[in-house]
C-alpha cells in the first residue's frame, strides 16, 4: 500500500495531582482553548475539550504523525506551565502522572461531545474517580486501584 490512512478518534482523560479542584471559572475556558490549541499544532484535531474542577475529557482525532503517549506529555507539561504563568493561585498547578485513552467509534462522536460538554451537570451526582472506574470497566482495562489515583 503506497499512502498511510488513519483515522483514530480518542477520548483523553486525565485530573489534578490529588485531584485538587484547581480548574475553576476563572480559568476554566482559557484552559480548554489552550489545550485545544495545542492538539492543533500536533494535528491531533480537537473536537471537543471539557471537564471539571479536577479533571480534563478531550475527544480528538488523533494524528498519525505523533504517539498518543507523545500528545498526552505535551499536553501536561506545555499546560501546567502555561497555567502557572496565570497567577498566584496556580503556581502549585500539577497535572497527576497517569492517564487513560480510550478508542471512540466514528458513530459515537456526538454522544461524547454531548458527555463532555455537560461535565459540569454530571458531577452533581458523579465524583471524577466513579466516572473514570466506569470509563476502566466500559473498556474492560485491568487495574490496581492502588496506583490509579497517584
Amino acid at each position: 500500500m503506497g499512502q498511510s490512512l488513519a483515522k483514530n478518534y480518542v477520548h483523553i482523560i486525565f485530573g489534578t495531582k490529588h485531584r485538587e479542584p484547581l480548574i475553576n471559572s476563572t480559568i476554566e475556558a482559557e484552559l480548554h482553548n489552550y489545550l485545544g490549541g495545542i492538539c492543533n499544532r500536533l494535528e491531533c484535531y480537537p473536537i471537543k475539550v471539557g471537564g471539571f474542577t479536577n479533571h480534563i475529557h478531550i475527544l480528538c482525532l488523533l494524528s498519525k504523525k505523533i504517539a498518543l503517549m507523545k500528545l498526552v506529555e505535551e499536553l501536561k507539561s506545555h499546560s501546567s506551565k502555561w497555567i502557572k504563568t496565570k497567577g498566584a493561585a496556580y503556581q502549585n498547578f500539577y497535572w497527576q502522572d497517569g492517564y487513560g485513552a480510550f478508542s471512540v467509534n466514528p458513530s459515537e462522536i456526538d454522544a461524547v461531545v454531548v458527555y463532555i460538554a455537560n461535565q459540569h451537570e454530571h458531577h452533581r451526582q458523579h465524583s471524577f474517580q466513579d466516572e473514570y472506574r466506569v470509563f476502566l470497566k466500559k473498556y474492560n482495562v485491568e487495574y490496581d486501584e492502588r496506583y490509579v489515583w497517584e
